[in-house]
């Protein structure tokens, strides 16, 4: 059996009266890209901001490596190594590229030059390296979504959320961004990603765990998840076929 790298158990969270995460248990796999998808409002972004530490579960685990995360703030989480992004990219707009991904470096570096060196490196990783003295708020969406990432990956995660990381990106955008998921993984990061372009999801993840309504209805290759009845119906739609998502 691979090791886990995280490991959700019984997780569980309540706004009032709406439960938008319900007894939520599966098992990341080190070195896995795993995808988390379901219809809107399914609780997607809502199980990442328990893993990273923005709400606090009502019930259940979030165990990184075995060790419980819950009860500890985002920046404890981060140094623990779990990055993410977000759906929307929430770049310091009046930075440049270089210096938006600096910041983040600093939580591993003490020195700026060793700070910008290693921004510099994961900023010819993302393919940004032509853009590093550009204003963040002067890039296009794709290279938005790029030092969204990038800004994730200077912090220097063992496991990276991706929230929506494809969205608004045309077809050659979505095509260079699945081989820089792939290309991160295969750098040792672990991924998580939610994402609503299901033919890249299904054709990257090694895993696709599907939830509705805050619960788990599926969890398996891409090929069993698209031919589960109850995602068809939840998910897809009721008329849709298995080879819907291609």
């Amino acid at each position: 059996m691979p090791e886990a790298m995280l490991e959700l158990k019984g997780l569980t969270k309540s706004f009032g009266g709406l439960l938008a995460v319900a007894d939520l248990s599966f098992t990341v796999e080190r070195g896995a890209i795993i995808g988390l998808i379901g219809p809107n409002g399914a609780g997607k972004t809502t199980v990442f901001n328990l893993v990273a530490g923005f709400l606090p579960p009502s019930g259940g685990q979030v165990l990184l490596e075995g060790k419980n995360l819950v009860g500890l703030k985002p920046y404890a989480i981060t140094r623990k190594g779990v990055a993410r992004t977000f759906q929307t990219v929430k770049p310091f707009r009046n930075l440049s590229v270089l210096e938006n991904v600096t910041l983040a470096a600093f939580l591993r570096f003490s020195l700026r030059r060793q700070a910008e060196a290693e921004a510099t490196r994961i900023l010819e990783k993302v393919g940004l390296q032509g853009k590093m003295k550009v204003s963040a708020q002067d890039l296009t969406l794709v290279d938005q979504k790029r030092l969204e990432i990038a800004r994730a990956l200077a912090t220097g995660p063992k496991l990276l959320l991706l929230d929506e990381p494809m969205g608004g990106l045309n077809a050659t955008e979505v095509d260079l961004a699945v081989r820089l998921i792939t290309d991160i993984c295969a750098d040792g990061v672990t991924i998580v990603w939610v994402e609503h372009v299901l033919r890249a999801i299904m054709n990257t993840s090694h895993r696709v765990i599907v939830i509705n309504y805050g619960a788990k209805i599926a969890d398996g290759t891409p090929q069993e998840v698209v031919e589960n009845p109850d995602v068809i119906v939840a998910y897809l739609g009721k008329r849709a076929k298995p080879d819907a998502a291609h």
